[in-house]
């Protein structure tokens, strides 16, 4: 569960607090409406809702904490079965306090004196609600209760040596299968003589890293920095296997006077790892806590000696204090002989870039033919061909889901072994692997601790991935855009908040979670199976019709195929889930009004990102969605919105593009924050445009009201059609993030003064907001600029973009300084010959 929830539903805490204060007044000022008994217990009422809500607001940061604590240990099986619990009660704490907020703005839209909007709000939440708010409060301290008993109160966030054992340098496999190729270059790298003459040779480096030649290295008391290769892969490939076998070969052991291996885990304690190396030096333990102790007796040690040191499983926190650790730790190694060398395993890209001399060896899945040879010795214990032809046909079936994964066939070989039937193995083969019982030292374990490792936020937005089906093709806006839908994304001063969800996506490639591809980006399978697992609660793929029977009950997350397994009566089953948050649904239901759409529409009240393959006409019930953040509709000409639609308040993101939209309702612009529209006939958001045509000027200029949360370029054209009155009403100036406005007229009017004097009006309260980039004015029939124009605050020279042949076309003008507009990067002036007036209006 992700802070930034915390953070949103204690703001929405905060807003109720002024809620209650217009509440209480209201009570009073319908007095007529009730008897003095009945007026008083609705004051308590509000009294006792107030305390929940406050008592809640008070809770919550703690149960964030709980969940973050309990999932470091909810492989033990006490904590996993309370585990999905606490995050399902979590959410409906959530969800309740997002419709206090609905609520709020409703009543605010529709003005406080409304008393059908008071009426409303007494019945529905003061009456319906308080039960629902105590009920979720009362489960919260029963969990959290039982939680904190198992011993979460004190647990430490870092890996369980029982989930990731402590490594040597000895092997655990008899040889290596496939890395000759990675083999050779660390021997290279080494320096190791291959024959019965030594030969130095200096290992290529790459231009684009940051590295130094291992001829540079040394002067005559010691060498400057040692050289570090770090082999980098996910967890599983093999990096520990491939280290444990270099170590062990003769010309290594004989090239090196002293070879150390430190197992470095989550936890880079440079006292802890210098101890470690002074007892392998000498094979007793170190009775000194001080630092510098330690160091000099370390630098005695390795002075003049030709060392060999692997710093196996190595973790961001190596990076910790702006590499001074990393530093720390290396100090005293500089007195090692000329020809010591570090190799390095980790997981973490950003650990082997901070640290390495020369270019990483990264490890990929192994080559299917040899990955073929491996898979059988794990799952029939021989590399022979004399097995049984079906269990073989069924393993090279189940072989691709593997990835080359060494670990994977370990995993899978044990479950195989366990019974050679080919039912158990068909069995095996028809389940996806995040569904099968695996031990703690399995793939999928392994592979959860880079997840474990991840930031709470990024936890929660990856593990969402898990709603995509393998091999999902994202794009970083896109998903971006969900992640903000979904609360997972943390605002943070006045950065665009999509720009911060995008942020968090490129953190996450930078971290292998996300793999470039031509197209976008994927996650490995692999990965996938594990975000599957973390998430098996919450999220769920259907594929095919008897996958409907399986779905969670309290599933948040749901992704349809576009499979012609099932049909509507199947669509229409998932409304039993109540609690779902996201839908996304491939298939087509049908070019008529769905049922099915106002089916879900009626009993997803909770839901947050609704997704559909084809629409024609969006349902009256499309107004309960009151949670609704993102809408997108793929297919569906002509698209009828209801105007129940503007009961949409939350939405941020309509995305329509494919779709020709008949009307807008009236109050569309209680939509206050959408920040996105796209459709066939209008689009509003970043990099694209908001063109409003003469057919519908009138209204949607004035729709553009309460729409303050806009982003990207707007362009109205024929503004000459607009009176000064509904030109005001669009409230341009309040849309702060506004990038660039364009504004045409149709220049086909007459010049008269009336005319031209009814254009300066209303470009006047067209005025922008002070900190647009770029303005266009085209045709303006004008004779001068309204006083927004004028200005105390920039001289034309200093914009960086002004096309001087634009602003040719003034004149007279005397433009060498703009108005309020600050922030004006680029302006053009075009087709205006009207203008003549030197004055300012």
């Amino acid at each position: 569960m992700s802070l930034s929830t915390a953070i949103g539903a204690i703001s929405a805490l905060n807003e109720c607090a002024n809620f209650f204060q217009w509440a209480k007044s209201a009570v009073s000022s319908l007095h007529s409406r009730w008897t003095g008994s009945q007026e008083k217990d609705i004051q308590d009422r509000l009294l006792q809702l107030e305390s929940v809500l406050q008592r809640l607001r008070d809770t919550l940061p703690a149960m964030y904490n709980l969940i973050d604590r309990a999932e470091w240990r909810s492989h033990e099986h006490y904590v996993a079965e309370l585990f999905p619990k606490l995050k399902d009660t979590v959410y409906d704490a959530d969800d309740l306090l997002d419709e206090f907020s609905w609520h709020e703005m409703k009543v605010q839209l529709e003005g406080n004196g409304t008393q059908s909007a008071i009426i409303e709000f007494f019945h529905n939440v003061v009456q319906g609600s308080f039960n629902k708010l105590t009920d979720v409060q009362g489960r919260l301290d029963h969990l959290s209760s039982q939680l904190e008993k198992f011993g979460l109160r004190e647990v430490r966030q870092q890996f369980d040596k029982a989930v990731r054992p402590e490594t040597s340098s000895l092997p655990n496999e008899p040889k290596t299968f496939g890395r000759d190729k990675e083999l050779k270059r660390v021997m290279a790298f080494l320096s190791v003589p291959t024959g019965s003459k030594r030969k130095r040779t200096n290992i290529p480096v790459n231009a684009s890293t940051s590295t130094i030649p291992i001829n540079q290295l040394s002067d005559a008391t010691g060498i400057l920095t040692i050289p570090v290769l770090p082999i980098v892969g996910i967890g599983g490939v093999g990096k520990t296997t491939l280290a444990q076998h270099i170590c062990n070969q003769k010309q290594v052991k004989s090239h090196f006077e002293l070879i150390v291996w430190i197992c470095v885990s989550d936890d880079f304690d440079v006292k802890r790892l210098t101890k470690e190396f002074i007892q392998s030096c000498r094979d007793k333990k170190s009775t000194s806590d001080n630092l510098d102790s330690l160091q000099r007796t370390l630098s005695n040690h390795v002075n003049n000696k030709r060392l060999l040191i692997i710093l196996d499983d190595m973790w961001d926190d190596a990076l910790k204090e702006n590499m001074q650790c990393w530093k720390r730790f290396c100090a005293p190694l500089l007195s090692a002989q000329e020809g010591s060398m570090m190799l390095v395993t980790t997981r973490c890209p950003k650990v082997a870039e901070g640290v390495c001399t020369v270019e990483p060896i990264t490890l990929e899945g192994l080559k299917e033919d040899v990955f073929w040879n491996f898979f059988k010795l794990c799952a029939f214990g021989s590399e022979s061909s004399y097995n049984d032809p079906e269990l073989e046909r069924i393993g090279r079936t189940i072989l691709p889901k593997l990835k080359g994964s060494p670990l994977a066939a370990k995993t899978l070989g044990r479950m195989l072994r366990m019974d050679l039937n080919a039912s158990h193995w068909m069995s095996i083969l028809e389940s996806e692997l995040w569904e099968l019982r695996q031990e703690v030292t399995d793939i999928l374990p392994a592979l959860r601790l880079n997840y474990m490792y991840l930031p709470l936020y990024l936890k929660r937005c990856f593990s969402f991935c898990a709603i995509y089906p393998k091999d999902y093709k994202f794009e970083m806006e896109d998903l971006a855009e969900i992640w903000v839908a979904e609360g997972f994304v943390e605002p943070h001063g006045d950065n665009f908040i999509q720009k911060i969800g995008q942020q968090y996506f490129q953190d996450l490639v930078t971290r292998s979670f996300f793999q470039k591809v031509s197209g976008g980006y994927v996650i490995h399978d692999l990965l996938h199976d594990m975000a599957q697992k973390v998430s098996e609660h919450e999220c769920f793929i259907l594929r095919n019709k008897k996958e409907f029977d399986r779905v969670p009950l309290n599933v948040r997350h749901i992704y349809v195929h576009p499979s012609s397994d099932f049909d509507n009566s199947d669509l229409l089953s998932l409304c039993k889930h109540r609690k779902l948050r996201t839908l996304i649904c491939k298939k087509q239901s049908g070019n008529k009004k769905s049922s099915v759409v106002d089916n879900w529409c009626s009993k997803f009240s909770r839901i947050r990102v609704l997704s559909c393959a084809s629409i024609n006409e969006l349902p009256d019930s499309i107004g309960n969605l009151k949670h609704l953040r993102y809408l997108k509709i793929s297919k569906g000409r002509p698209l009828t919105i209801p105007p129940t639609f503007s009961l949409l308040y939350n939405l941020q993101i309509l995305d329509v593009k494919t779709c020709k939209i008949d009307s807008l309702p009236g109050d569309f612009s209680n939509l206050r924050h959408l920040q996105r529209f796209v459709s066939q006939g209008f689009s509003y958001c970043p990099m694209s445009v908001f063109r409003i045509d003469a057919a519908e000027q009138v209204q949607v200029v004035t729709l553009l009201k309460n729409l303050n949360q806009f982003r990207g370029d707007l362009e109205i054209s024929n503004v000459d059609m607009l009176s000064k009155d509904h030109a005001a009403e669009a409230g341009l100036k309040n849309k702060k993030y506004l990038y660039k406005l364009t504004l045409e007229w149709s220049g086909g009017l007459s010049e008269s003064q009336i005319m031209q004097h009814s254009a300066i009006e209303v470009l006047q309260v067209l005025q922008p907001p002070t900190t647009l980039r770029s303005l266009l004015l085209e045709n303006y029939p004008g004779v001068s600029l309204p006083r927004w124009f004028q200005a105390q605050m920039i001289n034309l020279n200093d914009i960086p973009s002004v096309s001087n042949d634009s602003i040719g076309m003034f004149e007279s003008v005397p433009i060498e300084r703009l108005g309020n507009l600050g922030f004006l990067e680029e302006l053009e002036v075009r087709g205006c010959p009207n203008i003549r007036s030197q004055s300012f209006h």
